[in-house]
């Protein structure tokens, strides 16, 4: 087998939890893969890694905070986070987690949420099997350079939302994504902050980098997704997104994510 070890941890404390960090900055193996259970509503305290992260949602939908924005996983996704990114998260529902730490990576600046292939995902469970099993050390490695190629390959989905630096905004967007409505205008928000409505338009794109209009969009879509993953009808959730109907929510879900809800989710367990 290479250097490393891999394993597949139980829901652990704090304490264990950064004992289990201290390991992977200290392993010399360049991959490392680890697999880990976390029950809903867990929070994983801020923490960083001197290694490229790549988090993949095996099942549930986990929430993850940066400074800038924060990041949705849901099921058969991956969430890339940079060497040395502060980062926590938020178990939406129970989680399997399937982690992969890289030592020489470069792909991104900011968190990436990748589409797993099915070959990736093949790759990263036998990576994660590996530790009960004997394997040969050329059949690892194989295995590990081919997923180093594949990771590349996978598509990028807009499932990160940028997030205000500014404590009143941020916290409008906070109640935003509690209670989420496709209705909800500049001037009603404008009128929170007591600026103009060109004044917020500026604003609100000095702080997020996108318009308000592309940010309200995104948000729904960005809340809609752990409760479409956790079996709610489409239709409640459309009508309390704000939406008029299924069918317009459904167009701006396709033209998000490249496919309506009912098959976004299908079959991403690869």
């Amino acid at each position: 087998m290479l250097q490393s070890d891999r394993h597949y941890l139980p829901d652990l404390p704090d304490a264990d939890h950064f004992r289990n960090l201290e390991w992977i900055e200290k392993a010399n193996a360049p991959v490392l893969a680890i697999g880990r259970d976390y029950g809903r509503g867990l929070i994983v305290p801020l923490h960083s890694h001197t290694r490229t992260q790549l988090w993949w949602a095996r099942s549930g939908v986990v929430l993850v905070h940066t400074a800038d924005g924060r990041w949705m996983i849901p099921p058969g996704h991956a969430l890339l986070i940079p060497a040395g990114m502060e980062h926590s998260a938020e178990m939406v529902s129970d989680v399997r987690m399937h982690s992969i730490y890289i030592a020489a990576m470069s792909r991104a600046r900011r968190p990436l949420v990748l589409e797993i292939s099915a070959l990736a995902g093949s790759l990263i469970d036998e990576l994660i099997r590996i530790e009960n099993e004997t394997s040969s050390e050329r059949r690892e490695q194989l295995i590990t350079d081919l997923l180093l190629e594949e990771i590349p390959r996978l598509a990028e989905r807009p499932l990160g939302l940028p997030f205000p630096q500014d404590r009143g905004l941020a916290g409008l967007c906070r109640k935003f994504l509690e209670a989420p409505s496709a209705g909800a205008n500049i001037d009603q928000w404008a009128d929170r902050l007591g600026i103009s409505r060109r004044s917020f338009t500026r604003f609100f794109r000095r702080e997020t980098g996108i318009s308000f209009v592309t940010w309200r969009q995104q948000a729904c879509i960005f809340a809609s997704l752990p409760r479409i993953a956790d079996g709610e009808p489409i239709t409640t959730v459309a009508l309390d997104a704000g939406y008029e109907n299924v069918a317009a929510f459904t167009t701006m879900f396709r033209r998000m994510l490249g496919a309506p809800p009912s098959l976004y989710l299908r079959g991403r367990d690869v």
